[in-house]
């Protein structure tokens, strides 16, 4: 039996587009174990997707080496013998645990100069593509045709878990999620969900990291940022009647549950990142400078966001069929 090594991505939103990826190598190989190596904050999504056999959570910082630890991880590694490892990150150090575990094919796109590191190389698109096409290449020989389309994301999910959760944090009926975070920067931060939010005929649930508290505070509804696990979080939003969230994990994590949903984007692009979902709808102005990719507005108008009005995502609620059901 094939053995292996999936290194997720370290933020939540990429390792849902990486599902398709898994999807496939689950279809090529179907008798294969697929093992993922993921951060703590990203495991929970992980275990919820059917390809995956089993998760190695990781307690790395993020942004830090951690040299004496990847190294001690890589030995215990090796004595489960992996056959190939799939290095979904770009960076240098997320290839030294398949290197230092002795895996034979270690592959992923040469990213930081990662020679050696790596023995199965890919070279990136010279212009910018779906992310989860991206990842998906990897799941075939280098420089091979891709079939499409691709699997859409498709997280697990216990109904009577799920209903518990919401009980717990008094939610019952119909209710709509909104999710104002960002964890990549303000620039993807919509800045009108208090006004969407006093608009709003159904009871909106504030969902976000403790991050996102403050950000939530000024929104009217119930503001449950920073007092879920992610697990929880994942079952409050499987019961929204409707989600609105900018292009954030959580936008993919309502896509992988197949809300309803409004996914804004500013300084991102639906273009690369997109909720995929039949069930989402993407707002996006594309004006000129958009999108610039930068963590903040490096022009100091915020148009890509700030033009994007109140009554466009009302407007948008209102006309499509997914938001009548």
């Amino acid at each position: 039996m094939p053995r292996l090594l999936v290194v997720a991505p370290n933020w939540i939103g990429d390792a849902l587009m990486a599902q398709p990826l898994l999807a496939r190598l689950r279809e090529k190989l179907p008798q294969s174990r697929i093992d993922v190596l993921a951060p703590a904050w990203v495991a929970p999504v992980v275990r919820r997707m059917p390809e995956v056999s089993g998760v190695i959570e990781t307690s790395f910082e993020h942004g830090k080496l951690k040299l004496r630890e990847r190294w001690k991880l890589g030995r215990t590694l090796k004595a489960l013998g992996y056959d190939q490892a799939i290095v979904l990150p770009n960076t240098w150090k997320s290839a030294l645990v398949p290197f230092f575990a002795d895996i034979a094919i270690r592959s992923g796109y040469v990213g930081e100069s990662r020679y050696g590191l790596l023995n199965l190389l890919y070279r990136k698109q010279l212009e910018r593509e779906p992310m989860a096409l991206h990842y998906a290449r990897l799941g075939e020989a280098p420089r091979a045709e891709i079939r499409q389309p691709l699997t859409e994301p498709k997280l697990s999910l216990d109904a009577a878990a799920a209903q518990r959760t919401q009980e717990r944090f008094g939610l019952g009926g119909r209710y709509a999620v909104f999710c104002p975070g960002a964890e990549y920067g303000p620039a993807k931060r919509w800045p009108y969900f208090k006004e969407l939010a006093e608009r709003c005929a159904l009871p909106v649930v504030l969902v976000g990291s403790a991050k996102d508290r403050e950000h939530c505070a000024a929104v009217k509804g119930r503001n449950l940022a920073g007092e879920t696990t992610l697990d929880q979080a994942i079952e409050l939003i499987a019961g929204a009647q409707l989600v609105v969230a900018n292009d954030s994990g959580l936008m993919h994590v309502a896509a992988a549950l197949g809300r309803p949903q409004v996914a804004l984007f500013g300084s991102s692009s639906p273009k690369h990142t997109p909720p995929l979902s039949a069930k989402a709808r993407v707002l996006w102005l594309g004006i000129e400078c958009s999108p610039c990719y930068a963590r903040e507005c490096p022009l100091g108008h915020f148009r890509c966001m700030r033009e994007l009005g109140v009554e466009q995502v009302l407007a948008k609620m209102g006309s499509d069929p997914i938001f009548q059901k």
